[in-house]
């Protein structure tokens, strides 16, 4: 079949759609940024279709052809007009999807009870009664928890268990949730592209197990081998603080943890098991909780996340790329320029300029760094915690602690988009270039467009900041690159000793 995949930079989407591509079909999808997609291992394997879901246009070029349809974006995070602009998308998708002769359409929605829900979650019923009345033939697969490696309801568990040995918790840590593995959910995604035309439904899916919410954090614990948590259930944590604690003891920003929280004070469990009779399940039967997280954690031992909550959009963060020309952009615009000789070769600078952030650091006052990360997170921001998704490799798109990788041109030039908050628009870059006589150099630049006096007071107080933070950076990178070179030099001797 010819297929539109629409969220495929997205965690569940990234996954689908290599494996649907390995199932035989000719897959299209649909982003709105086509660079994010440069370095992704099948982005050879399928087509590319650039636009907005919320230009009709864009969205009827997208479908010609095609015989099925995911609808796998959502805009949870998006800011307070999510719903607004989730029914507005799912309308213009409907319509064009009607009009161009689709066969069916796959939504992958939110488990909920019936009754009154969360904001996020009657949106995303919402999107899927529209796509339910389209007049294609839908299918609306609802699921709670997902567990998988880089899920943003994962990593939630994962933080709040590690960081924490005691738990103050709201009530809804009592509530009764059915998580589902990442598998099995794109399992039922996958088999749902062949149903007959005739099945246009929702359908709950879940795992084996139902379990608290509690009960999940310490089968977490269990499997990563820590002590069980001891955890209190206090009525006095409202939703609203619950998501500002998961700020900040996990990298989860509030932005997200709003919807997941928001979410959690329903019980989330299978209210049909119907899906069954259409698509079996897989071979040795789903996937409990247990081993959803032993398949999770071994993935993160291996680095092997294929996909991460890290590299969804951030609400309220710039987007915009920077200018050519900065200086010629017409704006106001600060730049601090740094440079720094190294004795290294380009191969081994370049390797720290992609190594930055997450575990590594950014090679120059540490608790200076901190604190910036602390404090975005205290206002609501992504946080220096996001870290990154591959320890060693950017791909463009990629989130970087609180940065976003904006262009890579692998081995010469990094640029990094800020998405911390800030009164303005900032970036950093970095550019490699071999030495005349050997060696290597780095040139350090960053980049402010500020917003108004705010913007302007805001780059005038952070100099002296700057002043430490940017000259220590620049040569604490070549410093570093010029250590794994000699220590590459020492292992090959010493290897050449033991060999002779």
């Amino acid at each position: 079949m010819r297929i539109l995949v629409t969220g495929a930079t997205g965690y569940i989407g990234g996954r689908l759609v290599p494996r649907l591509v390995e199932a035989g079909h000719e897959v299209r999808v649909f982003v709105r940024d086509p660079d994010r997609l440069r370095d992704v291992p099948w982005s050879a394997d399928v087509e590319v279709a650039a636009g907005d879901l919320q230009r009709a246009s864009d969205v009827r070029a997208a479908l010609e052809g095609v015989d099925v349809l995911y609808y796998l974006v959502h805009s949870m995070s998006s800011g307070p007009d999510f719903e607004v602009t989730e029914e507005r998308i799912a309308r213009t998708v409907a319509r064009e999807a009607h009009d161009a002769g689709v066969k069916r359409i796959v939504y992958l929605g939110g488990l909920h009870p019936d009754g009154p829900l969360s904001r996020h979650l009657r949106s995303r019923k919402e999107v899927g009664d529209i796509l339910l009345g389209s007049g294609v033939p839908t299918v609306a697969l609802q699921a709670g928890v997902v567990i998988g490696s880089g899920s943003a309801s994962f990593e939630m568990i994962r933080h709040l268990t590690e960081v924490l040995p005691y738990m103050p918790a709201p009530k809804w840590v009592r509530n009764f949730i059915q998580p589902i593995a990442v598998r099995d959910v794109l399992h039922y995604l996958i088999g749902a592209a062949s149903l007959a035309p005739e099945v246009n439904r929702a359908f709950d899916i879940g795992g084996p197990d139902v379990l608290r919410y509690g009960q999940m954090m310490n089968g977490y614990a269990v499997e990563a081998g820590l002590k069980q948590r001891p955890i209190a259930s206090l009525p006095v944590l409202t939703p609203y603080l619950a998501s500002q604690w998961v700020n900040l003891v996990t990298p989860i920003p509030r932005s997200l943890a709003v919807p997941i929280i928001s979410s959690l004070q329903y019980d989330a469990v299978c209210s049909e098991h119907d899906i069954e009779q259409y698509i079996p399940a897989p071979e040795g039967g789903l996937t409990g909780y247990r081993q959803a997280v032993r398949y999770a954690l071994a993935k993160m031992r291996e680095g092997e996340i294929e996909t991460s909550w890290r590299n969804g959009a951030v609400a309220d963060a710039p987007a915009d790329p920077l200018p050519s020309d900065p200086e010629w952009s017409g704006a106001t615009v600060y730049v601090d320029r740094r440079e720094a000789d190294c004795e290294a070769s380009p191969e081994h600078l370049w390797r720290v300029v992609e190594g930055i952030g997450g575990d590594n650091g950014w090679y120059s006052l540490p608790v200076a760094w901190a604190a910036r990360g602390w404090l975005d997170k205290l206002v609501g921001g992504v946080g220096l915690r996001r870290g990154r998704r591959d320890p060693e490799r950017l791909a463009p798109g990629d989130a970087l602690d609180f940065w976003r990788v904006e262009r890579l041109d692998r081995g010469e030039f990094l640029r990094l988009r800020a998405e911390m908050k800030l009164p303005g628009r900032a970036w950093l870059e970095f550019t490699v270039s071999p030495r005349q006589g050997g060696g290597s150099h780095l040139l350090q630049r960053a980049i402010f467009f500020p917003s108004g006096l705010g913007g302007r007071l805001y780059w005038g107080s952070i100099i002296p900041f700057h002043g430490v933070i940017f000259p220590g950076m620049a040569t604490g990178m070549a410093r570093r690159a010029e250590a794994i070179a000699r220590r590459e030099r020492e292992d090959a001797r010493e290897n050449a000793r033991a060999s002779a």
